[in-house]
């Protein structure tokens, strides 16, 4: 026994040791979360359904400043407006000439 390694004792102790340290874990997780209980801890959590059809329409800006190295093509994308709508809402719009601090219609 005088030549046994403290390895053999150590490795099962850290064994139990990291499961009792997963146990104490994943307990937690599952106390913390509002939306679970020990009784529903199996069951997917309920979710609060919207209507359908409705979707939540936000309110779309009616002018864009421009910055430095917009694209006309970019502030469509930027404000999600179509880029023929910016371009027909802007006749005298030019790509090239585009400076910092120019006001686009939008809307």
């Amino acid at each position: 026994m005088a030549g046994r390694s403290p390895a053999r004792l150590l490795a099962p102790l850290a064994l139990v040791a990291f499961a009792l340290a997963l146990f104490i874990v994943v307990s937690n997780t599952t106390k913390d979360d509002p939306g679970t209980t020990a009784k529903d801890a199996g069951q997917p959590a309920q979710t609060t359904a919207t209507p359908t059809g409705q979707k939540k329409q936000r309110k779309q800006p009616r002018s864009y400043t421009v910055k430095a190295g917009d694209t006309p093509s970019g502030i469509a994308e930027k404000v999600n407006v179509p880029l023929e709508t910016i371009l027909e809402l802007n006749p005298d719009l030019d790509p090239q000439t585009l400076t910092p601090g120019t006001k686009i219609k939008l809307r």
